[in-house]
């Protein structure tokens, strides 16, 4: 007989029963009675274990799913209190503005004597800059405006010119004269008299070369000039929006000429320097044509043209102040007063004879000092009041979240009691000794 196998006599009949190698479970006899039955009181006790057992599971299971339900709702309150916190602040915005805006509109109508007197009054101011472009008869923006003149819309029908936007002279407008001129000269004559087209092809279409590399100037805008009396002589600026990075932030919300909502700048107490005014960028007025979609990827003149020249130029009340703003200042600054900071560390000083600037868009020049700070004011009410709209946006998201979160938490915590229902009633074991169902 070997140690995997052993021998027993049945019947008289000797039966090989095999014996796994893996130990055996040695279990404890169980207990009987003077009856000679099973004692109930070992099965009771194992039902007591077991029921409280699954008891304390139930109360662990039940703390915890109530735990995750109050934190939620903590989230919750603390998301409403936020939300409430928000729209009382934007409701304190909207009458602020709602006041500004009053204010400015009576500074506009004591300074405009009507609306038809101001629309011939900029008429006959952009045709003085029209003027003075013609006089550069040798110029690019020379030849393009007398077409303009002469032809009207009809100049975008030529081939060579349906590039063409405009000049960068005559695609914005400026309510302040004193500003215009500040800004004109900012940018230069060269700049100021720049051709604007949408795509590269019109680049090419303005200036063609022989096999030499030379300008043949029997075509392009050479050949037109000359067709009408204007020999092109003189290099010019052209700025194709296609090619221009544009801004890619936001706009100021509910303002119909699309202004960039720029951060202004802040002194490290956080506070605006004394005397800033706003962005030359914002303070351009453009037609409603150019306004939207200049360019074929619906990009306006603001973010692409104008973003590209004044970029986030500052305008001060004084040179005063500007100075005192150097640290704050990094893409340049002019002061009404007529000081000019190209960039950091280079400065225009002196005066000079600007001949073409932007043509006025309205009649205030008697305009008060309070004027632009007001019209700045509104500008940061506004901003203001963009970002506690999106503050207000993500709160409700969040909120909306929250309670999904809760609800979900919900319908697992009544599922949970639903199932646990049975450990909270009890149960009736059959008697030792007794069939819990009848056998047929």
């Amino acid at each position: 007989m070997t140690g995997d196998q052993r021998r027993m006599s049945i019947d008289g009949e000797n039966v090989q029963l095999p014996i796994s190698p893996k130990a055996l479970a040695v279990h404890d006899p169980p207990k009987f009675n003077q009856g000679g039955q099973i004692n109930s009181s070992v099965f009771a006790g194992d039902r007591d274990t077991m029921q409280n057992g699954a008891a304390e599971a139930v109360i662990c299971n039940s703390k915890k799913l109530q735990d995750a339900m109050q934190e939620i709702g903590l989230k919750i309150k603390h998301h409403e209190d936020n939300i409430k916190f928000l729209k009382a602040q934007k409701n304190i915005l909207d009458d602020s503005i709602l006041d500004t805006q009053v204010a400015l509109g009576r500074y506009q109508s004591a300074s405009e004597p009507g609306s038809e007197n101001k629309e011939s009054s900029n008429r006959r101011n952009e045709e003085e800059i029209i003027e003075r472009i013609l006089k550069h008869d040798k110029s690019a923006a020379g030849i393009y405006c007398q077409l303009k003149t002469h032809h009207g819309p009809q100049v975008t029908h030529l081939p060579l010119l349906k590039d063409v936007i405009g000049i960068v002279a005559l695609l914005g407008k400026v309510d302040d004269d004193n500003l215009s001129r500040l800004l004109s000269d900012y940018l230069g004559l060269e700049t100021m008299l720049a051709v604007v087209c949408k795509k590269p092809d019109g680049i090419k279409a303005l200036e063609t070369y022989d096999k030499e590399g030379f300008i043949n100037k029997s075509s392009g805008l050479y050949a037109l000039g000359a067709s009408i009396g204007r020999a092109l002589d003189a290099r010019f600026l052209v700025i194709c929006l296609g090619n221009l990075r544009s801004y890619e932030g936001a706009f100021i919300a509910d303002d119909p000429q699309r202004r960039l909502a720029l951060m202004k700048p802040r002194l490290p107490n956080g506070e605006t320097p004394p005397g800033f005014l706003g962005f030359a960028v914002n303070m351009i007025n453009i037609d409603s044509a150019n306004l939207y979609c200049a360019t074929s990827t619906g990009h306006g003149l603001r973010e692409t043209l104008f973003y590209k020249l004044f970029s986030r130029l500052q305008v001060y009340k004084t040179r005063t102040e500007m100075l005192q703003a150097l640290t704050v200042i990094t893409h340049g600054a002019i002061s009404l007063d007529g000081g000019i900071i190209k960039s950091n560390g280079v400065f225009a000083l002196g005066n000079s004879e600007v001949e073409v600037k932007f043509p006025k868009s309205s009649g205030r020049s008697n305009l008060p000092e309070n004027y632009f700070d007001t019209e700045s004011r509104l500008k940061e009410l506004k901003w203001k009041r963009d970002r506690f709209l999106e503050d207000l946006h993500r709160e409700q998201t969040l909120l909306d979240h929250a309670k999904f979160n809760f609800e979900i938490k919900k319908q697992e915590f009544v599922k949970f009691l639903a199932h646990s229902s049975s450990f909270a009633t009890p149960q009736k074991f059959p008697a030792v000794g007794e069939r819990s169902t009848p056998i047929s």
